[in-house]
């Protein structure tokens, strides 16, 4: 009982972030957004948020690594195991937009164009794609409650498998695209908003490349196919194939 407890607190406090997320970065809502109140400015700023950035990267990358995975399992139970890995991801969130240093200045501002509502728009478009694309594998697991649901029944989990369903058919990582799209369009770019989403872009890019590596280790041949014949992230856009040794 007290796994179950513990794994819908840490979901519930995820749920109240990814919806802060939501209001932070397109600024609206709530007090402290990407672009307000103002602060520090300057270089302090900048060494500020891409600290934050930094200690958020560090902490989702390396606690979803199969080898830390496997030494963090001798230390927490394996029914809350990932809720615990998303309660730190959503406290470590938490701090970044708590102690974020607003940069107002303007980059662009498409606001009273046409378009801005065409920008808003693909903005809910990509939160749309993030929150759908856990859907299309496995919320539940992938927030840590089938896992606590399963010790709760006393039941051994099934095996996960891989398989194509929806938007991954058309990109191997809609989850991660949904983000890059909400991040960038913004019909009002400030300072702090492009940086925010080029160090976000840049994470995501260093995560997915350790990601496609477990993957590839994990699943084989038929992960190896399937990265071959879907893109990563934009849709439509396909490797080069391999030049074989002449």
């Amino acid at each position: 009982m007290l796994h179950a407890a513990y794994a819908v607190a840490s979901y519930s406090l995820f749920l109240a972030v990814f919806l802060y997320t939501i209001a932070f970065v397109g600024d609206f809502g709530v007090a402290k957004t990407i672009n307000a109140p103002v602060g520090l400015g300057g270089g302090a700023a900048v060494g500020i948020n891409a600290f934050l950035i930094a200690l958020f990267a560090l902490q989702h990358s390396v606690m979803a690594r199969p080898g830390f995975k496997r030494w963090w399992s001798a230390l927490v139970p394996p029914a809350v195991e990932r809720s615990t890995y998303v309660l730190l991801s959503s406290l470590v969130l938490a701090l970044v937009f708590a102690a974020w240093q607003p940069v107002p200045a303007v980059v662009w501002d498409l606001r009273d164009t046409p378009l801005g509502p065409l920008l808003t728009g693909l903005t809910w478009v990509g939160w749309g794609v993030c929150l759908l694309s856990t859907f299309m594998i496995n919320h539940f697991e992938l927030l840590g409650l089938s896992q606590a649901w399963y010790r709760l029944k006393n039941r051994p989990q099934p095996q996960g498998f891989f398989k194509e369903v929806l938007f991954y058919r058309f990109v191997r990582h809609p989850l991660m695209t949904g983000f890059l799209i909400a991040f960038w369009a913004t019909p009002l770019m400030t300072q702090g908003h492009l940086l925010f989403a080029l160090l976000m872009t840049a994470y995501i890019g260093g995560g997915v490349w350790l990601e496609e590596r477990d993957l590839l280790q994990v699943l084989g041949e038929r992960y190896a196919r399937y990265r071959e014949r879907v893109p990563m992230l934009i849709p439509f856009v396909r490797r080069r194939p391999r030049q074989g040794r002449r």
